[in-house]
């Protein structure tokens, strides 16, 4: 290739932004929708992630720099450890990790108030592909949750690898209306405030 093919340039204006991601799946959607039009595919869409040793303060910080109300919690890429969502951040762990250790919170870590991997709730891709969005609505409600994880393969001596999350707020936005889902305990110290 001879530089007559180059390409013309131009210098950057002033007042220049940055585009931002939208989501992938914006369009309305109904009850009777394929379900697979609710979930952020993580192949399409890059995961947001925190080390379980970061602070809750930082975790924050990284929430409102990516734009995102969710962190996968990883220590070894591509592992996940747990999550932690806008609401664990000043939620009642978090409270109550104040209380019982004395520490301010800004020295709590995200590991301290993540929700870990084993309390999470999976569906399988193979299964999300054949379903609707009813049946995740229903899903989310019997388990308690504001997020499914959808993982795809997976058997003997291999891991699962994590495609795609479902969360209550991005159906709410496509259905255009609220979700009731009441909230499971995560521990058994959990109980007491979930049923006061």
């Amino acid at each position: 290739m001879s530089l007559e093919t180059a390409l013309s340039t131009r210098s950057l204006d002033t007042g220049a932004v940055l585009a931002q991601a939208q989501p992938w799946q914006t369009f309305p959607v109904t009850l009777d929708s394929a379900a697979v039009s609710v979930m952020t595919d993580l192949t399409q869409v890059k995961a947001a992630t925190i080390t379980p040793g970061a602070s809750l303060r930082q975790a924050e910080q990284t929430m409102i720099f990516q734009g995102v109300r969710l962190l996968f919690v990883v220590s070894e890429w591509p592992g996940i450890e747990g999550l932690i969502t806008t609401t664990d951040l000043r939620g009642e762990r978090a409270l109550r990790l104040v209380q019982e250790r004395g520490l301010r919170w800004a020295e709590i870590t995200v590991g301290d108030a993540m929700t870990p991997r084993s309390k999470l709730d999976a569906i399988d891709f193979a299964r999300l592909n054949g379903a609707r969005v009813g049946q995740l609505v229903a899903t989310l409600q019997r388990v308690g949750r504001n997020h499914l994880l959808v993982v795809d393969g997976g058997g003997p001596g291999v891991p699962p690898r994590l495609r795609g999350i479902v969360s209550r707020s991005q159906i709410e936005r496509q259905l255009g209306r609220a979700i009731d889902v009441v909230p499971v305990a995560n521990s058994f110290a959990d109980l007491p405030q979930m049923l006061a």
